[in-house]
């Protein structure tokens, strides 16, 4: 996994590098986000180093797919191709298509320190109100000084509380974890 994310880190640098020259950095996040949803479906995976498909046909086949919002893309002059064809033909060139997810996700990472949003996970033993999540969001927003996307999840596992992870940033304000610490230390002492 760790391969896997140093191999892309390239990648998705030099994605964010050419959209943020162009100002693109929302279009670019969507296009790169539907081009790794297409290597991961089931019927495409198969075409993606299959000797039978030219890596060109391959390129404009997902370069299709990923500018679905573009009807005139699949239409582009190849001597005027866009960045994102060229950017998808490199990947093809390379044998690196496969790492579609992994670069737009770490796209995802740049984009959103590059905007200073913060996407934060609150993990919580039951539904929490839009009080207690605007609260939660302001208090976050004046500790960590950045733009907070809060995203709850219901996790029953957990007793009671919650547990909040912003990359290493991490609050555990679960019953469970509490319970989990107070027997670490009656085992220590």
């Amino acid at each position: 996994m760790a391969e896997l994310a140093t191999t892309a880190r390239p990648y998705a640098r030099a994605a964010f590098a050419s959209a943020g020259a162009e100002s693109q950095l929302s279009e670019w996040g969507d296009f790169l986000g539907r081009a790794a949803a297409a290597v991961q479906d089931p019927q495409v995976l198969p075409l993606i180093g299959n000797p039978r498909v030219r890596s060109a046909e391959l390129v404009d086949f997902l370069l299709q797919i990923a500018s679905a919002d573009k009807p005139d893309a699949n239409k582009a002059d190849r001597r005027e191709a866009p960045p994102q064809r060229n950017f998808l033909q490199l990947l093809a060139d390379n044998r690196r298509l496969k790492l579609l997810p992994e670069i737009a996700a770490q796209f995802e990472v740049l984009r959103s320190e590059a905007e200073r949003i913060a996407d934060v996970d609150v993990v919580s033993a039951q539904q929490l109100s839009g009080e207690q999540l605007k609260t939660l969001q302001a208090v976050l927003e004046r500790r960590l000084g950045l733009t907070v996307r809060l995203h709850p999840q219901l996790d029953k596992s957990l007793l009671g509380g919650a547990i909040v992870r912003y990359g290493d940033f991490v609050v555990d304000g679960s019953l469970r974890g509490r319970i989990e610490r107070l027997g670490a230390a009656m085992n220590a002492a």
